[in-house]
């Protein structure tokens, strides 16, 4: 985990899938991220929404809808496509979970083998080190965004992350030391990436890549690209919370997504989306108090502590990667700085909810639907 999420093998959150009626609904509460996100589809009707919000649908032949459940990343992903028929469904389904396993087994930083724990324990790099196409591209766009929000996203915060967790752990914050330490092997110009040669250097002693803000969008957006190749026009995939959709179910406008980032926040009835991602990142559930003072899971790497809260922050993007870092940069600045940062992003947009005194406030950013 960085600001946000984890790369891990094994099942880490406890996770409720319940299957709902016409064409089905899922529903998914993960409890380490602090989010409930239900991705439902129904009969639309007549709803509009301009791009990359829903549009007006074509019919389509692949009217069998497939989904399945698998552990990935720490969490539980659900992959589920509109096929011609069950076996073509199945067949898409599975090439998607290899990729999404595929992508863990490269950006894991609980995995002494992957190749993102190897460049890590390469800091300080003798020479800039030649990194593969997928964690190449994990990098080059963490370097962009980190740019774009300045600083509030950074894939370097792994030495902040690992200080923050022991001190959820044991109720105390970090020693002085241990955070200046820290936050000396944290910082964004201390990555250096060779566009021409795809190569990197890490140029601090002690530094560690975590990918946890930004590694499961990334790998969304690999599973859609595959399921593509597969032929599936119209999928949905929701990696407990980072939902990413392409094309609309059949007789229907959009996928609806039904986002609550704090408790008693309700968005009425719900996103529609194609084509589009959307993430909720908030500490409803994944919160400590110090010394009365309310920090959350998400980390600040200006600071190296929790962000205070309670607050949520969901954001549309048109794909995976970006909404994932942009919703865990959002959350660091907040709903004060947060809103003009979220503009340096073209067609990305964001709710804020957060509590002011014993009031609940919310804002949306330009773009996002029904503003």
């Amino acid at each position: 985990m960085s600001n946000r999420g984890t790369l891990r093998n094994g099942v880490h959150s406890n996770v409720i899938a319940t299957a709902g009626t016409g064409w089905a609904s899922l529903m998914v509460g993960r409890l380490y991220r602090g989010v409930a996100v239900a991705a439902a589809v129904a009969a639309l009707g007549c709803h509009r929404a301009s791009a990359p919000f829903a549009t007006a649908d074509t019919a389509t032949r692949a009217a069998v809808r497939v989904a399945e459940t698998q552990p990935l990343m720490g969490v539980a992903w659900t992959i589920t496509v509109f096929a011609v028929d069950r076996a073509e469904g199945r067949r898409a389904i599975a090439a998607g979970f290899a990729e999404a396993g595929r992508i863990e087994r490269l950006l894991s930083d609980y995995d002494p083998a992957s190749e993102l724990s190897r460049l890590s324990a390469a800091a300080p790099t003798a020479v800039p080190l030649r990194v593969g196409d997928d964690l190449w591209a994990v990098l080059e766009r963490a370097d962009e965004i980190h740019r774009l929000t300045d600083g509030a996203f950074d894939i370097t915060v792994g030495p902040l992350t690992s200080l923050w967790r022991q001190s959820r752990r044991s109720g105390h914050l970090p020693r002085s030391d241990k955070l200046a330490a820290a936050r000396e092997a944290v910082g964004g110009s201390l990555l250096v990436l060779d566009p021409v040669a795809h190569t990197v250097a890490l140029t601090r002693t002690g530094m560690r890549l975590d990918p946890g803000g930004i590694g499961m969008g990334y790998a969304a957006d690999r599973v859609l690209a595959v399921l593509r190749e597969h032929g599936i026009e119209s999928a949905m995939v929701d990696a407990s919370g980072d939902v990413v959709v392409s094309g609309p179910p059949p007789g229907t406008n959009g996928w609806r997504i039904q986002v609550a980032g704090m408790p008693g926040t309700d968005d009425g009835g719900g996103l529609v989306l194609r084509d589009a991602a959307v993430t909720t990142s908030g500490d409803a559930n994944q919160f400590i108090e110090i010394d009365g003072r309310r920090y959350s899971h998400i980390v600040d790497p200006r600071t190296g502590l929790g962000v205070d809260g309670p607050a949520a922050v969901t954001v549309i993007a048109a794909d995976g990667i970006t909404a994932d870092a942009v919703a865990t940069a959002a959350s660091v600045l907040g709903p004060d700085a947060g809103p003009a940062t979220i503009a340096r992003f073209p067609g990305v947009a964001a709710r804020f909810v957060w509590l002011d005194g014993q009031a609940r406030r919310t804002f949306s950013t330009a773009g996002w639907p029904g503003r």
